[in-house]
């Protein structure tokens, strides 16, 4: 969506130095700022639970409008109680910070990062197939495994689980429904030993073995940003 330019203020009585003006420039300030504060998480920078949710909803109108698909990750990071009991909350929060950083640098610049709760995230992918999805999911698992977090100097390695699944048109889920079964994935994959992705079954899914590197590096370096 093209974003609106803000309207030039011009004083009524042609004045240049208007302390209205003046006044009415910091109210729109502020406003912009108590917007962002709304809908974004304050630990993690990424957006919050109440976004979370009005996005899910619109992105899965979308697809019954569109016929294309919404993918959605859930994330968790393993082991996070131990992290806070054995060296602090502080460190647990730059666990939490530094996920949120992974997350934003594995997705699209269209793609929603949210922290749902605790030491859980979301990850919507508006007009995003399955396999599309799960390869991102994987890319980001990877991510954050291979990056320790630093304390005093000491690496403590993090990792993460992660369920994906995708809402279709015609499906009747609602947004809770769907996050309800993306959860639940990502529970298996906590069972299975962790660090992992498990991932709802679609046709298609099936030829991911074949994938070729090359054809895996081209796809991630969609999701790229520059530095």
């Amino acid at each position: 969506m093209k974003k609106r330019d803000t309207p030039c203020l011009q004083c009524p009585v042609g004045e240049s130095d208007c302390e209205f003006l003046q006044e009415l420039s910091e109210l729109r300030r502020r406003n912009r700022e108590l917007s962002e504060l709304v809908r974004t998480d304050t630990l993690t920078g990424v957006f919050n639970f109440r976004f979370f949710m009005q996005a899910l909803e619109q992105e899965m109108e979308r697809t019954r409008r569109s016929g294309i698909s919404t993918c959605l990750i859930m994330l968790d990071l393993d082991h996070f109680k131990r992290v806070n009991d054995t060296w602090g909350h502080e460190v647990g929060n730059d666990a939490l910070q530094q996920a949120a950083d992974a997350i934003r640098r594995a997705v699209r610049r269209l793609d929603i990062p949210c922290r749902y709760g605790g030491e859980e995230f979301a990850v919507i992918l508006p007009s995003t197939a399955l396999l599309v999805g799960v390869q991102v999911a994987e890319r980001l698992r990877r991510i954050i495994a291979e990056r320790p977090l630093l304390c005093g100097g000491q690496p403590i390695d993090i990792s993460a689980s992660l369920g994906v699944d995708a809402f279709h048109a015609g499906q009747q889920d609602s947004a809770e429904a769907f996050v309800k079964r993306t959860d639940e994935l990502l529970y298996r994959a906590k069972q299975a030993g962790r660090n992992r992705v498990c991932h709802a079954t679609a046709s298609g899914l099936d030829t991911a073995a074949s994938v070729s590197r090359e054809e895996k590096d081209a796809l991630f370096g969609l999701f790229d940003k520059p530095p």
